[in-house]
């Protein structure tokens, strides 16, 4: 348990005040989500949180969920890769097919709507890159909302009220499962 974590959680509920790094400790999240987090401005549980809804999977032997950055989401359907190799070949494998809706890596990066931003294949699938990139979109949607909160739901969907509000629940979910086991 983090030294301080009562006292910042009484805090936050005495004051009312619900910030999404409250309560967890630093080693709870890896140091490249901290970095990544910090050069764009964002508190880095909730991009953690986001890495975890959107690739986290159960790995090596402790059975502990962590995102894992060779996942690939392709029409609805996920794939995991043991792999930087296995996920490229099949992610040039479904693009050559036709995929186009296909999410990528640690921040699950849509392929349709972010080719732009993801660059090649091979790039997209670079855990530090895809992490920037999600980066990007998430602070591009935290410039819109003004609400970090609100900036998660846009980052999944953007035009979908609706479907923002459960992908938003979904991460709170994780960022309270992570925050309880400080």
């Amino acid at each position: 348990m983090c030294p301080a974590r009562g006292q910042i959680i009484l805090l936050g509920i005495v004051l009312g005040i619900v910030w999404p790094t409250a309560g967890w400790c630093a080693a709870s999240v890896p140091e490249g989500y901290r970095v990544v987090a910090a050069e764009y401005g964002i508190p880095y549980t909730v991009l953690y949180a986001i890495a975890m809804t959107e690739s986290g999977v159960g790995s090596n032997d402790d059975g502990v969920r962590r995102p894992w950055p060779w996942t690939l989401n392709v029409a609805g359907r996920g794939h995991v890769y043991p792999s930087r190799e296995a996920a490229w070949e099949a992610l040039n494998t479904f693009i050559a097919r036709g995929e186009r809706s296909i999410d990528i890596g640690l921040m699950q990066v849509n392929w349709r709507y972010h080719k732009d931003k993801l660059g090649d294949t091979w790039q997209a699938l670079d855990p530090y890159y895809n992490l920037r990139v999600g980066a990007v979109i998430l602070r591009q949607c935290f410039e819109q909302r003004r609400d970090w909160w609100a900036g998660v739901g846009c980052y999944h969907a953007p035009a979908d009220t609706a479907r923002a509000e459960r992908y938003r629940s979904r991460v709170v979910g994780h960022w309270q499962r992570l925050a309880a086991n400080g």
